[in-house]
């Protein structure tokens, strides 16, 4: 598929379609679907595969690691990072779950509190990927209020109730050398949110949506992007058209077509605008989906979009299932998953095996 997409623009906008995508996956042993981990009696987890290709998904995806683990971020390449707990001392599994390998990640630093996690990929000949960890330095303060005697404990406090800037623990965990480093701290506002959102993982780069409750409706919400080459981070502004939405609305991060988007959905009127960040850093409206039609078979916003699979079909999650909603053809394939579903991660791998760490 790569090199089709360097033929010519035809082949490039052909390959990203659902069908061209089913075709390949059946000829050859690519596999592409989504990664469901839902919460079933009891607290049992699970993680399922769902796809377009079958009416089932398959069961117990990950059950090959030595112990149920959250799935926390996955890449292209079919790698899974993963973890048992949600305990600041918990190991992170990195797995590539079609060949079952999986390698056992170090603890991060333990005085800090995982706020937001992710990975990228940087290079597959050799394999070359980095995890990025945020934690909030606010939280910094409980372990001194535990330990007045500790080492830190004579540290000046980062946060400073008369500063408007709040500071955020950014570490990375580089796969070539197999080990954490701290890396500059990450300076937000305190009325900078993390939306619910999962970030996206494209162009080489993170990207995360940013909510601030203190700016009007029309700079409220921002999208946060981390270069994991530069190791940089850069604030980019939404559409002028985008920013001053509704509360009700929907508006999330997305991949389309390799580059960096967002879908906003318009409650009121079921409309769904797709924009498209170019390499110029200039959002261009790919186009708007009327979703008038799905609303009548799956009542929105029950039923959450949750990405694109390809560039004609939308992935949504509701509460116990998961959909794949063509909007060219209005054809609707909804797939049953047991449990309260937690999280979804597009996954594309193949079964060939990966030196997942270095010598």
């Amino acid at each position: 598929m790569k090199k089709c997409r360097v033929l010519s623009k035809e082949c490039k906008d052909l390959s990203y379609e659902s069908n061209f995508m089913r075709l390949h996956s059946q000829r050859t042993s690519t596999m592409v679907g989504y990664l469901v981990q839902s919460s079933r009696l009891f607290g049992q987890l699970t993680s399922d595969l769902v796809s377009g290709l079958d009416p089932k998904p398959t069961q117990d995806f990950l059950n090959f690691l030595p112990q149920p683990a959250w799935i926390v971020a996955t890449v292209n390449g079919g790698l899974v990072l993963c973890t048992p707990g949600k305990r600041r001392d918990d190991p992170f599994y990195i797995c590539k779950p079609t060949t079952q390998q999986w390698e056992v990640v170090p603890s991060p630093n333990p005085r800090f509190w995982t706020a937001k996690i992710s990975m990228l990929l940087l290079g597959s000949n050799p394999l070359w990927f980095k995890i990025v960890r945020l934690s909030d330095s606010r939280d910094d303060t409980i372990d001194l209020e535990l330990d007045l005697d500790s080492e830190y404990s004579n540290e000046e406090d980062n946060f400073n109730v008369f500063s408007n800037e709040k500071s955020w623990h950014c570490e990375i965990f580089e796969s070539k050398s197999w080990e954490w480093r701290q890396s500059d701290d990450l300076k937000l506002t305190h009325n900078d949110y993390f939306e619910c959102n999962q970030d996206v993982s494209v162009c080489g780069a993170l990207h995360w949506l940013v909510f601030n409750d203190k700016q009007d409706k029309y700079t409220k919400y921002t999208m946060l992007s981390f270069d994991g080459d530069k190791e940089e981070w850069a604030m980019t502004s939404l559409p002028d058209s985008l920013r001053g939405n509704d509360h009700c609305d929907q508006i999330a991060p997305v991949s389309c077509e390799g580059k960096l988007g967002l879908i906003h959905l318009r409650q009121e009127t079921k409309m769904l605008d797709v924009w498209i960040l170019n390499y110029e850093k200039i959002w261009i409206k790919k186009h708007t989906i009327n979703l008038k039609s799905l609303h009548e078979k799956v009542p929105l916003p029950r039923s959450r979009i949750h990405s694109f699979y390809g560039v004609d079909t939308l992935f949504m999650v509701d509460v116990g299932s998961v959909s794949f909603y063509n909007f060219r053809t209005r054809k609707l394939n909804r797939i049953r998953v047991g449990g309260w579903i937690k999280s979804a991660y597009f996954i594309q791998t193949d079964s060939e095996p990966v030196k997942l760490k270095p010598e």
